[in-house]
């Protein structure tokens, strides 16, 4: 992830987070209160944003020492230990609810991307997201996939031409949104057309884009039309595909499956910090 957006948007989180101020650990405990504490991993997962543990709190107080014991991409246990922190107890607490929102649901993202990659079983194959992220968290949900095995689709609507059913619709053909998209496109820019039929992709082939994506398609339909496309195209295949019948895809020749359930039906990896109890507060 850029640093100079992690930061930018981490500040932003931590804004909506603290208002003005904690206003709980500031009434409980001195200015000058140390304490330390441990992010302890609860569940069995693939870490993604372990990174965000020293940058939220380096925003908050550069004097917080970090220990990093685990790193993105690394498998987990219960009772593992990710990092330590030691230092200011107001800031610890301030920052922790921040952290663990992020580290908890990328680190999701992360293992649901693993779980379906070790699934597909695929040296062909490879799994990529796509835009279906949270507002907000894209880099972050991206980056997460990337920690689990998978591979980035576009990032937004400025990085690569998708022409999808609704396109095709307005304009009235796949030949047509092409030729107008060409007229004006540079040619680093890739053309990916969603087709739902061997007549669309047939089209798409003819008008020669560079990316076929076949949507909502069972296994066997896959099969029957990845033959159609000339190797210098790239076929991806897209919808109603989950983790129970992703493997029924391994043979079925397609270069890419796109899931949107990535980052859009994850369930958070349960991590929390547990702080070192001090008998009483000083």
């Amino acid at each position: 992830m850029n640093r100079l957006k992690l930061r930018e948007s981490l500040h932003q989180f931590l804004i909506e987070d603290i208002g003005d101020r904690d206003v709980t650990s500031e009434l409980i405990f001195p200015e000058d209160a140390i304490g330390e504490g441990h992010f302890v991993a609860k569940a069995e997962g693939t870490l993604a944003g372990c990174r965000i543990i020293s940058e939220v709190y380096h925003l908050l107080d550069p004097d917080v020492k970090i220990t990093t014991l685990k790193k993105d991409r690394e498998s987990v246990y219960s009772g593992d230990l990710i990092a330590s922190v030691y230092g200011n107890v107001r800031t610890l607490l301030t920052g922790e609810r921040v952290i663990l929102n992020l580290v908890q649901r990328l680190s999701g993202i992360a293992t649901l991307t693993d779980l379906a990659v070790k699934t597909l079983n695929s040296d062909y194959t490879r799994i990529c997201d796509t835009r279906k992220t949270t507002p907000g968290l894209r880099m972050y949900e991206k980056y997460a996939v990337t920690c689990g095995g998978g591979f980035n689709h576009r990032f937004g609507l400025d990085d690569g031409i998708m022409i999808k059913d609704n396109h095709i619709a307005f304009c009235g053909s796949i030949t047509e949104a092409v030729q107008r998209v060409r007229k004006s496109l540079g040619h680093m820019v890739k053309i990916e057309v969603e087709t739902e039929n061997k007549e669309q992709l047939l089209e798409a082939v003819d008008v020669g884009v560079d990316v076929i994506m076949l949507d909502n398609c069972s296994p066997e339909k896959v099969k029957e039309l990845v033959p159609l496309i000339p190797s210098s195209i790239i076929s991806e295949v897209s919808g109603n595909i989950t983790i129970d019948n992703i493997s029924l895809y391994r043979d079925s020749g397609v270069q890419y499956i796109s899931l949107g359930m990535l980052t859009h039906s994850v369930k958070a990896l349960d991590i929390s910090l547990d702080v070192k109890e001090r008998g009483e507060c000083k």
